[in-house]
């Protein structure tokens, strides 16, 4: 199960999350980041240091922003 950053990112990009990630899961998209998930190892060091709370387990992720379950998902699909 991955981590997944959801809606306050948009436009904030602080990038804390990147330079946590052990393993270069988390990468730079037009208007927020994106974990991938076949990368993430679930260690959850993202998630605390994110200034804004768009850091998510993807079990909890807010009902409201599951759809950036998937968003995510796609990013890497490309």
């Amino acid at each position: 199960m991955a981590f997944v950053i959801t809606s306050p990112c948009i436009g904030e990009k602080a990038a804390d999350c990147v330079e946590t990630c052990p393993v270069d899961a988390i990468h730079e998209g037009e208007d927020q980041y994106y974990i991938d998930p076949d990368t993430c190892i679930d260690c959850g060091a993202c998630e605390p240091v994110c200034p804004v709370s768009a850091i998510y387990q993807e079990d909890f992720v807010p009902e409201e922003e599951k759809s950036f379950i998937e968003k995510n998902r796609n990013f890497f699909r490309k």
